[in-house]
């Protein structure tokens, strides 16, 4: 996904508390409505210190501050839709609740009660506040397991308890109800929408990750942000739903707890896609210029890969559709660099990649005993696998061999490899993979190696 929008850009509200660490508050809400194309301004209800294990102090904002900061934003620049996120006290949601019958505008209510940490982050005496005044005038309202019991008085331990819990919810006054199934169930995280046409769930399969911090604050700014752009609000929280799915799944591993979520993932991964181009282009560039590059190419051909950062299929891997070839003293392409361009190296980089996603790229050459022989001569640290080992269901399984023995070499040697090869079997040719953390790194090492190999 990725917004352009050349005329009026639409503006979201999050009214929450900031996270020092960056996870959750309005730090995370800012970062969701960028990634659906809304610009983002704030009101601040407090200010915590906070890190991914542990809250260690709450400032709560004047209140005339946070009414201050609310008008100043709607009454010049306007408000398309808002969030609440820590409200803390019953003296703020107060506040706030005013100010949307004022100004009017969507609101979308994530009623944070207690945070990842097991800190509580909105008074218990302010529970009942949350139910009277805020609640009533929500158009989206996105509780977990946990919120929904303290609101809707329902004990939840499965999806219908869940969806009777909504219910109540939505007799409360909101528009829409989402509760939230991160912490229902096993196999998967199934979400319960009531609205006025009825009940439906949607689901997500459950990872297995401790990247969860800020997953609530991200999940209501991404439902903001496109109610912001017009969506419908079932529509915003199906898409909402997609979105988080992706930013946990591409989780930011900081810290010694849990760490946050990353709403920007789909955008990153968009704006990789050139630069895996000009770097494939640029590794194209200065093998061409290799005078012993003839005596790399394979039979089958050559070809070097590139995968985007958070790849999970050969679609996400940039490579020269049919191959390098070697003709009339020259190498060259049939086709520039495009998703899905190697299949063979693709699946080879992907493998890797589970074990260190560092190593995004990819290129084979033609086995040759002297170049493995340069390889560990130079430096570099070189694994093999044997096809003979191969069991029957891997091998007569399409494209199944080449990421059997990447991840049977990283097993076995348990360490970061530069080069994997195989002797080959029946029909099969003996091939080299060189790995890199990008192709200009790939295409060093290999021309190091040849020069070693064919001096």
């Amino acid at each position: 996904m990725v917004w352009i929008n050349r005329g009026k850009v639409p503006v979201a509200l999050t009214i929450a508390g900031s996270d020092s660490g960056g996870g959750a508050g309005i730090e995370a809400d800012l970062k969701s409505f960028a990634a659906v194309g809304v610009h983002g301004t704030v009101a601040i209800t407090a200010i915590t210190a906070q890190n991914t294990v542990e809250v260690r102090r709450i400032q709560e904002i004047d209140l005339d501050v946070i009414r201050s900061q609310i008008e100043a934003v709607a009454d010049d620049i306007g408000v398309d839709a808002a969030k609440t996120g820590m409200l803390y006290s019953s003296r703020v949601i107060q506040v706030v609740a005013e100010s949307v019958e004022e100004y009017g505008f969507p609101l979308v209510v994530d009623p944070v009660i207690i945070a990842k940490s097991g800190a509580r982050l909105l008074k218990e005496e302010a529970i009942e506040t949350l139910i009277e005044r805020l609640i009533p005038l929500a158009t989206v309202v996105t509780p977990n397991r946990f919120e929904a019991e303290e609101i809707s008085g329902v004990k939840i331990t499965c999806l219908a308890e869940a969806s009777e819990a909504a219910r109540r919810i939505k007799r409360m006054g909101p528009k829409v109800v989402v509760v939230k199934g991160g912490h229902i169930g096993r196999e998967e995280s199934a979400d319960v929408i009531c609205y006025d046409e009825g009940l439906r769930t949607i689901s997500t399969p459950r990872i297995d990750t401790n990247t969860t911090h800020g997953t609530g604050c991200s999940f209501s700014a991404f439902i903001a942000g496109l109610i912001a752009r017009g969506y419908e609000e079932v529509e915003a929280v199906e898409e909402a739903k997609r979105l988080i799915y992706e930013a946990i799944k591409f989780g930011i591993p900081v810290g010694r707890g849990h760490g946050p979520v990353n709403p920007m993932a789909e955008i990153y991964k968009e704006s990789e896609k050139w630069r895996c181009y000009v770097q494939l282009m640029e590794a194209y560039r200065r093998l061409r210029k290799s005078p012993k590059i003839g005596e790399a190419v394979p039979e089958v051909r050559m070809n070097i890969v590139y995968a985007l950062p958070y790849a999970e299929d050969v679609s996400d891997v940039y490579g020269f559709p049919g191959r390098l070839t070697f003709v009339e003293g020259e190498l060259r392409y049939l086709s520039p660099p495009a998703p899905g361009g190697s299949s063979h190296m693709a699946r080879a980089v992907l493998e890797y990649m589970k074990k260190y996603p560092e190593i995004r790229s990819c290129m084979n050459i033609r086995f040759d005993s002297r170049i493995v022989e340069a390889a560990r001569k130079t430096g570099f640290k070189v694994g093999y696998f044997s096809r003979s080992e191969e069991p029957k269901e891997i091998r007569e399984r399409e494209g199944g061999s080449i990421p059997w023995g990447v991840r049977t070499t990283l097993e076995r040697m348990n360490m970061r490899l530069d080069v994997i090869y195989d002797e080959g079997g029946l029909g099969r040719e003996p091939m080299i993979r060189i790995f890199g953390k990008d192709p200009l790194e790939t295409v060093k090492k290999t021309l190091k190696i040849l020069d070693e190999a064919f001096k």
